[in-house]
C-alpha cells in the first residue's frame, strides 16, 4: 500500500513538472484567430472608406457632369466638404476642418443642398 501511494505520488509530481512545460496550443490558435480577426476588420474598414467615397465621387459626378476639367485636388476637396456635411457638421465646422473661408464652403456645398432640398420637396408634394 505504501509504494501505490509513492508511485501515485511520483507519478503525479512528474506529470505536474510535465505539464509546465507542454506547449499550449491553443492559445497559439487563439493568437493566429485574433491576427486574423484584426487584419479581416481593417480590410472591412478599408472597403468601407472605398465605398464612402465612390458614393461621394458619384454624387460629385452626377452634379457637375458638365465640368470635365476638375483636377483630382479639387475632386479630393470636394469629396472631403461633402463627407463632412453629410455627418452633420455645419459650415463653419467644416471650413474649419478644409481651411477654406465659410462663404468658399457654401459655394461649393450649394449645387449639393439645394439638389438635396429639391428632391425633399418633390418627394413630400407627391
Amino acid at each position: 500500500m505504501e509504494w501505490t501511494l509513492a508511485l501515485l505520488l511520483g507519478t503525479a509530481i512528474v506529470l505536474l513538472v510535465l505539464s509546465f512545460f507542454k506547449e499550449d496550443k491553443s492559445s497559439k490558435i487563439e493568437d493566429q484567430l485574433e491576427h486574423l480577426s484584426i487584419s479581416f476588420m481593417q480590410e472591412l474598414h478599408n472597403v468601407k472608406n472605398q465605398v464612402r467615397n465612390m458614393e461621394l465621387d458619384a454624387e460629385i459626378a452626377a452634379q457637375e457632369a458638365s465640368n470635365q476639367n476638375r483636377t483630382s485636388s479639387h475632386q479630393k476637396l470636394l469629396r472631403e466638404i461633402l463627407d463632412l456635411h453629410k455627418r452633420g457638421y455645419s459650415t463653419e465646422g467644416i471650413a474649419f476642418e478644409t481651411k477654406l473661408e465659410e462663404y468658399e464652403v457654401e459655394r461649393l456645398l450649394a449645387p449639393y443642398t439645394e439638389s438635396i432640398a429639391d428632391r425633399k420637396k418633390v418627394a413630400n408634394d407627391a
